[in-house]
């Protein structure tokens, strides 16, 4: 029968409290022996563990730590046997484990090699204890047992290394206020499903280096868009960062889908950035001030269309901009596409924000080259 939950949780999510055992600590190259699962639910307490063959030898150090033997795992079933009914029980639930990006590595690399795609959010009782206790300087569960007199049926054994989490779970309802515990636990919380269909693996495919980004909500409506130097870095803490403003945590609460455009460089990010402003008007962004005395239109002081180049070194090669009349028409990846992309232009219309931006770096020396031209010039 489940044991029942605590009386006043700090938080009403349902928890699955995670400890895995493995043949070493590379996801790529170790597999799991063995997984237990401590699940709190309105229904209950359950408990739920296995063996499992790794399919490789596990080394002496590691049977003597664990116990775990060669002969032990001979005939339990392999991962892809249990994946299915485990990822029941784990998806939908705040997954919780000690050193817990160790335990949410391994899972999701055994469930993606399973068909599967494993994002839960992510609490960590190392981080949530420091976050408590700054004061102490060990977190790790030896210290935890100690420090709050939890009881160890075993250790180095996945389900009762799982149990000593959730005693740990109850022991800080009774010592921290549940306001102070739930503040620390949304803070200390990573959030891998981040909004609408947005996952990690989604955010895997984002550009590392510079680009613009937008995020839109129900129906498409654009939200707002912003720009970086490490544009996965930035749409990641956005939507599932630690640090996040008030502001941030209510936009990502409505965020749906994400796109993105890799710039090859700042420049490049701040005229798409302002064209996508411009054009989208989205909600949370503040528009740009335009007075009376803003120019609505300023000779252009090329013949042509004029391309500059930027790189990025987390690209591998370069990204050519394109400008025509104080208006940019967009990014190429060579400057034959750059060519294409000024020929097949019919825009004329004159961007202010071009003009402001772009006006600004031709005073500083921007090198650009005129298209059909192949000697670049300074302005």
């Amino acid at each position: 029968m489940p044991a029942p939950l605590l009386s006043n949780p700090a938080i009403d999510t349902p928890i699955v409290f995670v400890d895995l055992e493995t043949t070493g600590g590379s996801t790529s190259e170790h597999r799991i022996t063995e997984i237990g699962v401590v699940e709190a639910s309105p229904q209950g307490v359950s408990r739920w563990s296995t063996l499992i063959d790794p399919q490789q030898p596990i080394p002496p150090f590691i049977q003597q730590l664990t116990g775990i033997t060669d002969d032990m795992v001979r005939g339990a079933p392999t991962f892809e046997a249990v994946a299915d009914d485990l990822f029941g029980r784990l998806d939908g639930k705040l997954f919780v484990a000690h050193n817990a990006s160790f335990d949410r590595g391994f899972l999701r690399s055994e469930f993606r090699r399973a068909g599967l795609s494993f994002n839960p959010d992510v609490l960590c009782t190392v981080r949530l204890s420091r976050a408590l206790y700054p004061a102490e300087k060990r977190h790790g569960l030896d210290a935890l047992v100690e420090r709050h007199g939890l009881v160890p049926s075993a250790r180095h054994r996945a389900l009762a290394d799982a149990d000593l989490l959730w005693q740990f779970w109850q022991r800080l309802h009774g010592l921290i206020p549940n306001e102070v515990l739930r503040e620390q636990i949304d803070r200390t919380t990573r959030r891998f499903r981040l909004a609408g269909d947005i996952t990690e693996d989604v955010l895997e495919a984002a550009p590392a280096g510079c680009g613009v980004y937008a995020f839109y909500g129900e129906s498409g409506v654009p939200l707002y868009v912003g720009r970086s130097v490490r544009l996965r870095q930035r749409v990641r803490s956005h939507l599932s960062g630690e640090r996040r403003s008030a502001k941030e945590a209510r936009l990502a609460q409505q965020v749906r889908r994400v796109e993105w455009r890799e710039t090859g460089g700042e420049l490049g990010a701040l005229l798409t950035e302002a064209q996508w402003i411009a054009t989208l008007r989205p909600a949370h962004n503040r528009l740009p001030r335009v007075s009376r005395s803003d120019p609505t239109g300023a000779p252009w002081p090329f013949e042509g269309a004029i391309v500059f180049e930027e790189r990025s070194d987390d690209a591998p090669g370069a990204s050519f901009h394109v400008v025509d009349r104080w208006r940019y028409l967009g990014c190429a990846a060579s400057l034959a596409d750059a060519a294409a992309l000024a020929a097949g232009s019919t825009a004329r219309e004159f961007e202010l924000s071009t003009y402001r931006i772009l006006q600004t770096h031709l005073a500083r020396g921007l090198r650009v080259t005129p298209l059909g031209d192949s000697v670049a010039t300074t302005a």
